[in-house]
Parts: structure tokens; C-alpha cells; sequence
């Protein structure tokens, strides 16, 4: 049985919704508001389909890689925790990615559904909660619902983008995600604890 507030917060460490508002703000300026909320529908549908779709073959890839899932666990914790670090002490998403939508403004696509919203930490979280040695079919289509409900945030908060933005700010959108990059942590060492018990079976 899985913990679904706990999936819930993994997931919402990983894809980081609030994050997401500055990259939004920045890569539709000269949008009108339909279409500000078509770029946030194709933007989330997107993200959607690339995280589903690492549920669906992830972790068929690494057994045909013979990678065992323990070692991807210990890798992935390990990049996870760097990334976690770099939202922790370094640039924060918002600060990071803005700069990297203002060159690419002309698609709403990159940099905010990949790799605002599906990025290298969500597409780890996808295979790693939906292990099929660890989990039934049944606790996979829950945390497919959960991944889905955290990427229906995301969508809610982008179609409010202009009144968030207003209310938190950028520093506010900062401080929320070193908030995230502490979760963050905590979850990836939690993940390079149980890649190492089940590799070396202790």
C-alpha cells in the first residue's frame, strides 16, 4: 500500500508547480490570455505523456540494458541529491530557467515542458514509484493519479500565473523552491539508502 500524501510531496518536490510560474510568465509575454491558455494545456499534456511514458518503458529500458534497478536507484538518488543541492545553494529554477526562456521564446514548449515540468528529476521519480518488483498494478495506476494530480497543479498555477506572480514575487518563487530542493534531499538519500540495501541485499 502506498503512501499517497507522501508520493504526493515526492512528486511535487520533483516537478516543482510554483517553480514553473516565472519559466511560464517568461516564455509567453506577447501571448494573448487564449492563448496563454492553450500553450498551458500543451505544455502540461506534454509532460504528462513523456512522465506516462517512463511508467510504461522505463524500467523495461534498464532490463534490456541489464542495468539492475537498485544501481539506477543508487545513481538516480545520487543525481537527485546533486540537483537537489543545486536548487538548495545555487540558482533557483526560476532564476535559472527564465534566463533560458528568454532565448526561446518563440515555443512554450522548451524550456516549460521539458525541462520545467518533466525533467530528469521527475522522469527518475516516474520508474522508481512504479517499480514492478515493488508495486502492483493496482499502487502503479495510484501514483500514475498522483503524478497526474501534481501535473493538474502545475496547469492551475500556470492559467493563474499573473496573479501568483504578483503575489509571491521572484523571491517568493525562490524561497519556495530551496524549500523543495531540502525535500528533495531528503528523499534522494532516502533513495541511495534502499538502492544500496537492495544491491548488496541487507
Amino acid at each position: 500500500m502506498i503512501d499517497l500524501v507522501a508520493t504526493f510531496i515526492y512528486f511535487f518536490a520533483v516537478i516543482d508547480p510554483i517553480g514553473s510560474v516565472p519559466v511560464f510568465i517568461a516564455v509567453t509575454p506577447g501571448y494573448d490570455s487564449r492563448g496563454k491558455r492553450r500553450i498551458a494545456f500543451m505544455a502540461v499534456g506534454i509532460a504528462a505523456l513523456i512522465l506516462i511514458f517512463f511508467v510504461l518503458v522505463g524500467e523495461l529500458i534498464l532490463t534490456a540494458m541489464q542495468i539492475p534497478l537498485p544501481a539506477f536507484q543508487i545513481a538516480g538518488g545520487i543525481v537527485l541529491f546533486l540537483f537537489a543541492l543545486s536548487m538548495i545553494f545555487g540558482e533557483s529554477k526560476p532564476e535559472e530557467e527564465t534566463r533560458l526562456a528568454a532565448d526561446h521564446t518563440e515555443t512554450a514548449i522548451f524550456p516549460l515542458a521539458v525541462p520545467s515540468i518533466a525533467g530528469p528529476g521527475a522522469m527518475l521519480a516516474a520508474v522508481l514509484m512504479t517499480e514492478n518488483a515493488r508495486f502492483g498494478l493496482w499502487e502503479q495506476a495510484q501514483t500514475v493519479g498522483v503524478m497526474l494530480a501534481v501535473l493538474l497543479v502545475v496547469l492551475v498555477l500556470m492559467l493563474a500565473a499573473s496573479g501568483i506572480h504578483k503575489v509571491i514575487g521572484d523571491a517568493g518563487a525562490s524561497v519556495i523552491s530551496r524549500v523543495m530542493g531540502m525535500v528533495l534531499a531528503a528523499v534522494a538519500t532516502t533513495t541511495t539508502l534502499e538502492g544500496l540495501k537492495g544491491y548488496f541485499g541487507f
